[in-house]
């Protein structure tokens, strides 16, 4: 590991603002061997299901033991100047309110939000390995496995075992505000209103750290700088009024399935997987396309070795470089759900009234959610062949979202935490998916740097079977988030 520290750390006026960190490290480690690994194991075990998932979340108490274990311990950490407490609304899920008031020798006005959330996605109890259970923890070689530990258990954790650390070495910390809210797996919906509400206290934020994320490799630190938006929706085909003889119909009465299959052409390219429609690309940043360079050269044929292909499948895409763009910055279309179709073992010799796809559209991080769903919906409904019964019913039109470009001294700050404690670069690339409170926290803080990071790594397997936290990252990525807290403190008093 590179022990070579950069440069951002100093002493004045009497005031430490210098974060040892070998000493940051060991803090960290001991607190995630002593009582954090325990305690996340306790959270894992309650089936806390976010609200999409669990009608009777509000009132069978899991929601309320994941809250109640994570405010008692951030109480008991006694943190100095670290106030917690739960804001909670009829009709709405709750959120915990955390604020850490600025040190001695602190004198910029400027915040640092961070964010987690503490609900889960569903068990998928029956996928699971054999002796792995999503509320039964276990730790194997280093992971500890079971729902939630990573997505996103850990960030209550790791939020205030960062400060504490500091707080250990003296070390000077600007005002810091967590927010940890129950809702992020149901899309959000509760957030946009906290956030609003809590704005005056939030103060003036000017660097969030988002700590769900993922991470292309358990090697180095890894931020995520842009997601992919999100168009969906169903489409349908009818054909007949009712099913009919397939011997008697065929040849006669257009197949619902071979509209379908013509439909997609229209906006897939079936050979290549290309989307067709103009509206639904952008121009690729070149700061982007360098990251995204950087990023395969390091990671190579991990891009897509980390799915289950079977044996004998090769990936999309001729080089890696051009598998990440694809995942982040250009659009696909994948078909999620089907209806209008009897099970294979029941399915007679009859012509089907309906086809019905469930279509997810990914698009780019800047591109326009509202004009790319009247695309596709256009594209699909004009001129139906045969006349028959078309229509794409939209049901998500949200937007991707994309990052400032680091400022130096931030750029900086995460390349000198990655050496220190992996011994290799920070690496920045875009996520594939949509989390649609990035956009939201992008509105509401146009000014701020964003460092979006997690333990989301190869293997990990968040939202389905066997989900692990890889605990040697866990401990890395609070110590990095420690320094990087220590240095905007720097920074950020140069001018105050």
């Amino acid at each position: 590991m590179n022990k070579q520290l950069l440069p951002l750390h100093r002493q004045s006026r009497n005031v430490v603002t210098m974060a040892d960190s070998s000493k940051t490290i060991a803090y960290v480690s001991a607190e995630w061997d002593q009582t954090i690994t325990s305690k996340i194991s306790e959270y894992i075990s309650i089936p806390n299901q976010s609200p999409a998932y669990d009608p009777q979340w509000a009132t069978n108490g899991h929601m309320d033991r994941a809250i109640e274990l994570l405010i008692n311990w951030v109480k008991a950490q006694d943190v100095p100047n670290l106030t917690v407490e739960l804001i909670r609304e009829e009709g709405r899920t709750p959120v915990i309110f955390m604020e850490v008031a600025a040190s001695v020798g602190n004198t910029t006005s400027e915040t640092i939000l961070i964010y987690g959330h503490m609900d889960k996605q569903p068990p998928l109890t029956e996928a699971w390995d054999q002796g792995l259970h999503p509320y039964t923890p276990v730790i194997r070689d280093g992971k500890l496995y079971g729902r939630g530990g990573a997505d996103d258990g850990y960030a209550t954790f790791a939020a205030v075992c960062a400060v504490k650390a500091l707080r250990a070495q003296g070390v000077m910390t600007p005002r810091i505000s967590i927010v940890i809210e129950a809702c992020e797996e149901s899309g959000s919906g509760d957030l946009n209103h906290y956030m609003t509400l809590l704005a005056p206290r939030l103060g003036d934020v000017s660097l969030v750290i988002c700590l769900d994320s993922g991470c292309g490799n358990y090697e180095q630190m890894w931020l995520t700088v842009s997601l992919r938006g999100l168009v969906s929706g169903v489409l349908r085909v009818k054909t007949v009024e009712q099913g009919v003889h397939s011997g008697a119909a065929s040849g006669v009465v257009p197949s619902s399935f071979r509209v379908m299959r013509q439909l997609l052409d229209r906006i897939e390219d079936s050979a290549t997987g290309k989307i067709l429609l103009p509206e639904l690309f952008v121009d690729i940043p070149a700061p982007r396309l360098e990251q995204v360079k950087q990023a395969a050269q390091f990671l190579g044929d991990a891009i897509w070795q980390e799915f289950p292909l079977v044996k004998g499948a090769h990936p999309m895409g001729q080089d890696n470089a051009e598998r990440l763009l694809n995942k982040t910055w250009r659009p696909t279309l994948s078909v999620t759900g089907a209806a209008g179709f009897p099970s294979a073992e029941l399915a007679g010799n009859v012509l089907r009234v309906e086809s019905a796809f469930k279509l997810s559209i990914r698009i780019p991080p800047s591109a326009d959610p509202v004009q790319a769903g009247r695309a596709v919906k256009e594209a699909l409904e004009r001129e139906p062949p045969h006349g028959v019964h078309v229509v794409f019913e939209p049901e998500m039109q949200l937007g991707g979202w994309a990052s400032p470009i680091l400022a130096p001294w931030l750029d900086a700050a995460t390349q000198n935490a990655s050496n220190l404690f992996w011994g290799k670069p920070c690496l920045q690339m875009g996520e594939g998916g949509s989390v649609p409170f990035m956009g939201l926290l992008g509105k509401q803080f146009p000014k701020a740097q964003f460092v979006i990071t997690g333990v989301l790594g190869p293997g990990s397997n968040a939202h389905g079977p066997n989900e692990f936290l890889h605990l040697e990252m866990g401990k890395r990525v609070t110590a990095s988030v420690a320094l990087l807290v220590a240095d905007f403190a720097v920074e950020k008093n140069k001018s105050a």
